[in-house]
């Protein structure tokens, strides 16, 4: 039986996205993982070196903002970098924890979604402490090997209403 070319190609055809899926679902994997740890070092050095550590880890361009609790803190990278200095000189410590269900949704090699459940004790230089907790969601986006958040969405959990 002699096999021509077109037909050796539709038959491998299955083999080469058999083997794409493969490939794509394990450097999804990697990111997801590279993620994650990306994450945790965030809380990490936001701990250990309080607010100013959040320049490093926010896009600095035009595509970054941020909410809280469904209003704009920050239009754009610049106004996040620019508002830092205000937020290290009134606060002297923030212990930033993950929750345990830490999600990452690679959606391609450069970007992830983040979300996980956060608590948070500020203590400002006024000596006032403030301990809150909420769900934060992100993108995440990976420039130049370097994972950076591209958006953030920080809410506070509400006490609970009234039963119904």
């Amino acid at each position: 039986m002699r096999v021509t070319k077109p037909t050796l190609i539709l038959l491998l055809l299955p083999l080469c996205a058999c083997v794409s899926r493969q490939t794509n679902s394990a450097r999804l994997a990697e990111v997801k993982a590279d993620v994650q740890s990306f994450t945790r070092a965030v809380a990490e050095n936001v701990t250990r070196e309080g607010p100013s550590a959040w320049g490093t880890y926010f896009e600095t361009g035009p595509s970054f903002f941020m909410a809280v609790d469904g209003h704009v803190q920050f239009q754009d990278g610049a106004s996040a970098q620019a508002a830092i200095p205000n937020l290290v000189r009134a606060i002297k410590k923030i212990e930033l924890q993950w929750g345990d269900a830490l999600r990452v949704d690679p959606l391609t090699q450069e970007f992830a979604v983040v979300a996980a459940p956060w608590h948070e004790i500020v203590t400002f230089a006024n000596g006032n402490r403030v301990d809150s907790s909420g769900y934060f969601t992100a993108v995440a986006e990976n420039r130049n090997g370097q994972w950076q958040f591209r958006d953030a969405h920080w809410s506070t959990a509400q006490p609970a209403g009234p039963a119904k």
